[in-house]
């Protein structure tokens, strides 16, 4: 619907704003259709759903960037709670359609990276048992990985993850402090969003 109310709208700012909403919704939308057809599961395959939510973004994008590929290296066996599943979509969406965007302009050819993988960090907490002081209790810290990264003109030198100046930065500097996660941006060769949420065994 918010498709077709767009086409009614000649500014391109106000047609933009609404593919954006679109492709919001549909972020969620198809982490419930994921849970659906899974019948009843609590968690959700979530390199599926983000090549599933990835290839919809190209399909929207598609006919201003004909000559951007995607490509992807996502671990197969990460399975998300709803809870960390739709911020975390919300974050790809947003950061795969600014690429989409903003990195290629005049249909400049190149690529979108995607690279999703779960993280092991061995850790040691101080645990005090009765009448023998303290003790060590090594146990493992499982967290995500998650890149987004293109090879296009590159985000300006003034961006800072920190203090974003637009909406959709603003949004993803939010989800990742929503889910207690670093966010780190790269500005090599293009342009390079990484994530890092520790969850301990929870997701």
């Amino acid at each position: 619907m918010l498709s077709l109310q767009a086409e009614n709208f000649e500014d391109e700012k106000v047609r933009e704003a609404f593919r954006e909403s679109q492709n919001r919704i549909i972020s969620m939308a198809l982490i419930h259709e994921e849970l659906y057809q899974e019948k009843g599961a609590e968690t959700l395959n979530f390199a599926a759903y983000i090549q599933k939510l990835s290839e919809n973004l190209f399909q929207t994008y598609r006919l201003d960037h004909p000559g951007v590929d995607l490509k992807t290296d996502l671990q197969e066996d990460v399975f998300l709670n709803v809870d960390t599943a739709i911020p975390l979509g919300i974050i790809i969406n947003e950061l795969v359609s600014n690429s989409l965007k903003h990195a290629f302009p005049g249909q400049r050819k190149g690529e979108i990276r995607m690279r999703l993988n779960k993280t092991v960090k061995n850790e040691i907490m101080f645990d005090r048992a009765k009448d023998k002081g303290f003790k060590n209790k090594a146990f493992e810290s499982q967290g995500i990985y998650v890149a987004v990264s293109d090879n296009g003109i590159g985000i300006s030198e003034s961006v800072d993850v920190e203090n974003p100046d637009t909406l959709g930065l603003q949004l993803v500097s939010t989800l990742v402090n929503q889910l207690d996660g670093d966010l780190e941006l790269k500005k090599d060769n293009g342009t390079e969003f990484i994530i890092r949420i520790n969850k301990g065994e929870d997701f």
